[in-house]
């Protein structure tokens, strides 16, 4: 069955950085669009970034030059690199795996499969 296990979470000052990792297994990566979701407290999954079966790339515009993403295919694996992060980057970070189909990049609808989620908390 599909499983997806994130890692690279933690506590990191303002302005610091994280390297979120995600294991993929049970389905062929290559073939699939692939995502980063969060959650803060008291507020709705969104979406943070995404990378599609071509290496184009999305962001949530308040990471924009913050944050990118990238994957390792050969290694069925799906990285977030976060630098100069903020406490408002705090949440829950959840890898996701995208359905086959067109739509807002974004879209919760869209997923079809989810991770267990990695803390990131950002604070001084």
């Amino acid at each position: 069955q599909v499983q997806l296990v994130e890692s690279g979470g933690g506590l990191v000052q303002p302005g610091g950085s994280l390297r979120l990792s995600c294991r993929a297994s049970g389905f062929t990566f290559h073939s699939y669009a692939m995502g980063w979701f969060r959650q803060a407290p008291g507020k709705e999954r969104e979406g943070v970034s995404l990378i599609n079966v071509n290496g184009v790339t999305d962001y949530l515009h308040a990471v924009k030059g913050r944050f990118s993403i990238s994957r390792d295919n050969a290694r069925n694996t799906l990285f977030l690199q976060m630098d100069n992060l903020k406490p408002e980057d705090t949440g829950v970070y959840y890898c996701a795996r995208r359905a086959p189909g067109s739509g807002w990049w974004a879209a919760i609808g869209a997923i079809d499969s989810w991770g267990q989620g990695t803390q990131v908390t950002v604070s001084s």
